[in-house]
């Protein structure tokens, strides 16, 4: 075959590849424009099995309350940027991807907010992630992280989500998350049930067994600090016996102060 006919066979091919596809995409733009949102919403949730802050009920009741109505609407009306903007403007959710497929179904995928720790003062309790991201505690799910209480420099209301403004406030927080993060995954993630932050600044960290209280002093030299502490298990606690010293002063660089 002659190089010419094959170029203009080629050229053929393509040709009718592409009024196939546009005509495709007209039957598909048409199919739309007459099926119409019957089935709802199918959710899924990447990590629903590491926690459950979002349910299908609370999709359909956000859908419900800020996008009205989309059951009966023609495939073709429906705003999948807005849908994804109202899920994912939401506290808990970290991301969120919205599609539609011809039978009617609205498809929505995704992931939470992991949180990190967890701050409770006397009027509030929230959540921050590995990031900084404040958002409010659930109801309907609580999850197992380091707790601090007490005194908190971050003076957020009720509610609050995002990240925090204040630079005094996003320092401490930088270092308290750089805290439990060297918790997590260690000895410390288990045996430090609770971080109290004294008028002053301060923490007191209480172990889940034990009577002591740990004087940790401000979060700095976090690591010199956990590193005492583990002196202090290895060494002094098997000589003197569990329960002789009350607190464990780790205030002081390069020094372990017991008291009984």
């Amino acid at each position: 075959m002659k190089p010419i006919v094959r170029r203009g066979l080629g050229l053929l091919l393509i040709i009718a590849m592409g009024a196939i596809m546009l005509t495709s995409s007209r039957l598909s733009r048409g199919m739309r424009r007459d099926v119409t949102c019957q089935s709802g919403i199918r959710l899924t949730v990447r990590d629903s099995a590491e926690r459950q802050f979002v349910s299908l009920y609370d999709v359909e009741r956000w859908m419900d309350r800020e996008y009205h109505a989309y059951v009966g609407l023609p495939l073709d009306s429906l705003d999948l940027g807005r849908i994804e903007s109202i899920i994912g403007s939401k506290s808990a959710v970290r991301d969120c991807q919205a599609w539609i497929t011809d039978d009617g179904i609205i498809h929505v995928t995704i992931s939470q907010r992991e949180p990190v720790v967890r701050f409770q003062d006397s009027h509030n309790g929230y959540y921050a992630d590995e990031s900084g991201f404040i958002f409010p505690l659930h109801s309907s799910c609580s999850v197992m992280v380091p707790i601090v209480d007490g005194n908190l420099p971050l003076n957020l209301p009720r509610g609050f989500k995002g990240m925090v403004e204040d630079e005094d406030g996003r320092l401490w927080l930088s270092r308290i998350l750089a805290m439990t993060d060297l918790m997590k995954g260690s000895v410390w993630g288990n045996n430090i049930s609770q971080i109290h932050v004294q008028p002053d600044g301060d923490l007191i960290l209480y172990p889940a067994t034990g009577r002591e209280t740990i004087l940790f002093g401000p979060p700095v030299r976090i690591a010199e600090k956990f590193s005492l502490l583990e002196k202090y298990y290895r060494n002094i606690l098997p000589e003197k016996g569990e329960g002789y010293y009350s607190k464990v002063d780790l205030r002081y660089r390069g020094q372990i102060i017991c008291k009984r």
